[in-house]
Parts: C-alpha cells; sequence; structure tokens
C-alpha cells in the first residue's frame, strides 16, 4: 500500500506528526508538500497534487489531505472523477466511509483533532476493506459516471 499526503499551513504540523507514525508502522508515505510552514499557501495546491498522485493507480494508493476544517480540500478532491474524498469525523463514521463508499482519499480537519484523534481516524481508514457487495459496486459506477461538468 502506498500513501499520498499533502497539507496547507493549518495542517502542515499534523502533517509531519502523521508522516513519522506511519513511517514508524513500515507503511508507504509520500510528502507532496507543503513541505515547510507558509502562512500563504493554498490547500487546492496541495489537494490536487494528492489525487493527481492516487489517480495514477486508484485501486491501489490512498491519499491523505488536511487542512483547517477539512472541507477545502475535500472540495477540492472530490472534482475528480474516480475520487472518493471523505471528511474525518470519528472512527464509525470513516469505517462505514471506507468500507460503503469505497473513500480512497481522507480528508483531516486540522483545527478540530489532535493528533491522537487523526492517527486513530487513519488507522481506521487504512484497516477497513471496502465492500465487495453488489450494492456498493454499483453505486461507486454510478457515481464515477457522474458528469463532472453537466450544469442540468
Amino acid at each position: 500500500m502506498r500513501i499520498f499526503i499533502g497539507a496547507d499551513h493549518r495542517g502542515f504540523e499534523l502533517k509531519e506528526k502523521v508522516i513519522d507514525y506511519l513511517h514508524e508502522k513500515n507503511i508507504r508515505i509520500e510528502d507532496l508538500g507543503n513541505y515547510e510552514y507558509d502562512v500563504n499557501d493554498d490547500y487546492p495546491d496541495f489537494a490536487k497534487k494528492v489525487v493527481e498522485a492516487v489517480l495514477q493507480a486508484p485501486e491501489e494508493r490512498l491519499g491523505i489531505v488536511i487542512c483547517g476544517s477539512g472541507v477545502g480540500t475535500s472540495i477540492v478532491a472530490n472534482r475528480y472523477q474516480k475520487i472518493r474524498c471523505g471528511l474525518a469525523l470519528n472512527k464509525e463514521q470513516v469505517a462505514h466511509a471506507r468500507k460503503n463508499d469505497h473513500i480512497n482519499i481522507l480528508s483531516l480537519p486540522a483545527d478540530y483533532i489532535d493528533f491522537n484523534s487523526a492517527a486513530e481516524l487513519i488507522n481506521t481508514f487504512i484497516e477497513t476493506p471496502p465492500a465487495a457487495e453488489e450494492k456498493y459496486i454499483r453505486r461507486i459506477k454510478k457515481a464515477d459516471q457522474v458528469d463532472l461538468h453537466s450544469h442540468a
């Protein structure tokens, strides 16, 4: 498994801790920035980098995006087909989203969770397999067919 991570300035400190934590667990993680704290950086830049990396092999790669609320990065990520980004609220919700909705990117709200909570949410995300039941597969296929450019 390969995980890609990116964060803006509000998520920078949490990202650094998450990277160390996942390295300790021998999980392959690739940091896509920001590489230094920069109060003027923008979350869409890092969400886009994570999305592009996951899209290279969406069945084999996962992503983690971090901003202050977690909402901005999830909005950007979900503009791409084949990406299903879920905002992490609690362990049960993340397990449900990973299993039933097959999320492949987890969005963490750095302003509202501490490192221990983030670690628990990430563990749930990584350890929960997507369900193989036909109804979930059918729903994912329908979601992936939504025309993101349609205004109807």
